[in-house]
């Protein structure tokens, strides 16, 4: 197995750390439940991803898999069936280095009760909505862990950047959104941004109107939201 050079060892124990912070933080707020989720970390070349069907509120920082560039796992236990996902998302958009999915109940309801549309699961209902999720498209249904998905997702990315409106998210039909950022922190905020939003429109019966053109202009204009 490929060894990671001794200069990354700190990065790895802080991403493992991180990893499973974020993953006890899930749990606790219902974010997951079960095994349903995964969440992994880009550390230079490598991927540290969590284990398959572990259980995200208990996560054991040594158990968690480390995978090098060409896909060869050096350290912990089996990792999730959604690596190539989480891999491709990293290859797909540069800034992307934490990778989170769950099964967030509001978000699984809003694709059993029916979309905004394919391109944005939402309407543009809230300003914070605009500046911290931007558009999220659907996924079609494939069994967890579905190569194809990975393919499917980042078509997207590469579609969305070529139109200057980058995204931060995907939702996977029956299975809950997939969420990325530069860090923990702002993948964390655009999947609790987003999974507030889905309970809201839920909420109110999905009858809300989305913002009007002029407020999301202003919106693009003054924090240079990507919509």
């Amino acid at each position: 197995m490929s060894q990671l050079p001794s200069t990354a060892t700190n990065a790895v124990a802080e991403a493992r750390a991180e990893i499973v912070r974020v993953g006890t933080s899930l749990f606790a707020r219902g974010y997951v439940h079960a095994s349903a989720g995964n969440i992994s970390a880009r550390v230079g070349d490598s991927h540290l991803i969590t284990p398959t069907d572990a259980a995200l509120g208990f996560l054991d920082p040594e158990r968690l898999a480390l995978v090098d560039a060409a896909g060869e796992q050096s350290a912990g236990d089996r990792a999730s069936k959604t690596l190539t996902l989480h891999r491709r998302i990293c290859a797909a958009d540069p800034t992307a280095r934490f990778v989170i999915h769950t099964h967030s109940t509001h978000l699984v309801a809003l694709t059993l009760a029916g979309v905004w549309s394919q391109d944005d699961v939402l309407p543009p209902l809230t300003p914070y909505y605009v500046m911290k999720v931007g558009h999220v498209p659907l996924i079609p249904y494939h069994r967890p862990g579905d190569p194809r998905v990975a393919d499917l997702v980042a078509g997207h990315i590469a579609d969305r950047a070529a139109r200057r409106t980058p995204i931060r998210a995907v939702l996977l039909d029956r299975l809950g959104p997939v969420v990325w950022g530069p860090d923990a922190a702002s993948a964390l905020a655009v999947l609790e941004e987003l999974e507030e939003t889905a309970r809201l429109w839920l909420l109110t019966d999905r009858r809300p109107e989305p913002l009007p053109v002029p407020a999301l202009d202003e919106l693009k204009a003054a924090f240079s939201a990507a919509w």
